[in-house]
């Protein structure tokens, strides 16, 4: 300040600037987002971020449209040109200089959160340092998409615009959280969809066209809420983890970048002991497997993803004393825990994720195979089957396997890695049976003509019944130990500890600086 004590004209100039880039400088806009029931693109970064870490870039844009407007209206109802972006920590508490991330938000209080000529340049220059720097980002993705009213740049198609091409290059090289809430559409939507994870909230809507596309297209017309609501979105797999509003979702956001910061001091562990008792002694009885993920990972420390999607096959993220793990798991009450062409992409993502970022993988067995039949091949099964197996071919970071009780076919070969050797440890509970396909198929297959030959069928099906007791007998989890095709057999209560210590012995992964990209599905 000068002598006097009066501040500079040009700094109360800045500050004077940098006022109307603030909610406060637009009261009604924010009244009405609130009216809503919605927050700021600012108040989710405030919530999302450590107080104070927000390093903002181009808070001083507007929307290019001197030609038709303004400059001091642009000024006031476009700050930012209707995108907020800039650097900053999250989860600092735990991870310290390791908290460093990117943060990305569409303001839909200004233009609908469309995508405008100056939102392109400056996503342009955060998805440049993003790579340069190696930041995890989270990028709130609300909006309608390309905006027509810009008229400040000559244009024609706007198709070179390079933003697209380097947040789809950023796959594999940092690990990106998409957050949508309300209407995400065209260009907003593929932002979402060549992220890894997506949170979106109850209500939202996400599609790759939203209603004026749809009708100009000659398709008809479609109200917003109708394009790409989230049970269709959820139950088809696009959807990662479905949040009841935007404050749930950012804590979402919050945690999933968390899995990818690194390690935590451990957390509390459920009773180990329950592990005995959570899969039924009845090899046919359907169980949840969700309790067993639960009383593995560290208390709280789980989040479960495309719920609603494949259901036959569970995947989530998790840790395991402190360790963040990715975790995929059969789903007996789905399909008997039979793999489907869905199930099949669904695990073979998760493991791609963990691969491409360096988190280990633990696979939790209990499958009778792949899902056959001719409505099963009419999905693609033999090139969906396939991708599992690829996934795991191709996997660098430790994988543990644990046959919690039927591993049987290809199906539990692929859920291994291909080989019951491939991960660095294969253990299986007591109760376990392993085998080449499922038993009493096994059975009727190989003594087909001496079954056929029996006249009487309820002496033929008990004939069938002894048979498979004797293989099932054979195919016990002790049998299989014995000819050393498991690493060992193991009480369930030592699971925890066994995964934890398999994991501590494995060498740290040396990652390639950019891993191959990670499949968008």
């Amino acid at each position: 300040m000068p002598d006097g004590g009066a501040e500079r004209e040009d700094l109360a100039e800045l500050l004077a600037r940098r006022a109307l880039t603030e909610d406060g400088a637009r009261p009604e806009a924010v009244e009405r987002r609130h009216a809503a029931g919605a927050r700021t693109a600012r108040e989710n970064i405030a919530d999302l971020v450590d107080a104070g870490s927000f390093v903002e870039y181009g808070r001083f844009a507007i929307a290019a449209q001197r030609g038709r407007r303004e400059v001091q209206d642009l000024i006031e109802r476009t700050p930012a040109d209707g995108l907020v972006a800039g650097t900053a920590r999250i989860n600092g508490e735990l991870f310290g200089e390791g908290a460093a991330c990117a943060v990305l938000s569409y303001d839909y209080t200004v233009l609908a959160g469309t995508q405008g000529a100056l939102g392109h340049k400056k996503k342009d220059r955060l998805f440049e340092l993003i790579e340069r720097m190696r930041l995890p980002t989270v990028f709130f993705t609300e909006g309608g998409g390309g905006r027509p009213g810009d008229t400040d740049y000559a244009v024609v198609s706007a198709l070179e615009t390079r933003a697209f091409a380097l947040w789809a290059g950023l796959s594999g090289v940092v690990p990106r959280i998409a957050v949508v809430a309300g209407r995400c559409f065209a260009g907003n939507a593929v932002i979402a969809g060549c992220s890894d994870l997506i949170v979106a909230t109850e209500g939202s809507s996400l599609g790759m066209g939203g209603p004026a596309m749809i009708e100009g297209g000659g398709l008809g017309k479609v109200h917003p809420d109708e394009v790409g609501p989230i049970e269709m979105q959820a139950a088809n797999g696009v959807v990662d983890v479905v949040a009841t509003d935007e404050a749930e979702a950012t804590a979402l956001a919050k945690r999933l970048i968390g899995y990818f910061q690194g390690a935590t001091a451990p957390g509390p562990a459920p009773d180990q002991t329950r592990m005995r008792d959570l899969v039924p002694e009845r090899q046919r009885r359907a169980y949840a497997v969700a309790p067993i993920v639960e009383t593995l990972a560290d208390e709280g420390s789980i989040t479960f993803l495309r719920e609603r999607f494949a259901p036959e096959m569970m995947t989530a993220l998790a840790r395991i004393e402190g360790r963040p793990v990715g975790i995929v798991a059969n789903d007996t009450r789905h399909m008997a825990g039979a793999i489907t062409s869905d199930a099949s992409d669904k695990a073979a993502r998760l493991i791609q994720l963990c691969d491409a970022f360096g988190l280990p993988v633990v696979s939790l067995v209990d499958t009778p195979g792949f899902m056959v039949g001719p409505d099963a091949e009419a999905t693609g099964l033999v090139r969906h089957a396939s991708r599992l197996l690829v996934a795991g071919g191709a996997l660098r970071v430790p994988l543990v396997a644990v046959i919690l009780r039927r591993g049987y076919g290809l199906g539990a070969q692929a859920m291994t890695g291909g080989s019951l050797h491939e991960p660095l440890l294969s253990v299986a509970w007591p109760a376990a049976h392993l085998g080449p396909m499922g038993l009493e198929g096994a059975v009727r297959l190989a003594l087909r003509k001496e079954l056929e030959a029996i006249a009487d069928e309820a002496e033929r099906e008990q004939r069938v019944r002894d048979l498979t007791a004797a293989a099932e007998d054979n195919a016990k989890a002790l049998n299989s130990a014995v000819l050393f095709e498991l690493d060992d057999v193991i009480d369930p209560a030592e699971t925890r500890s066994v995964i934890a210590s398999t994991l501590a012995a494995a060498a740290p992964v040396e990652l390639a600086p950019r891993s191959r990209f990670v499949d968008t599905w």
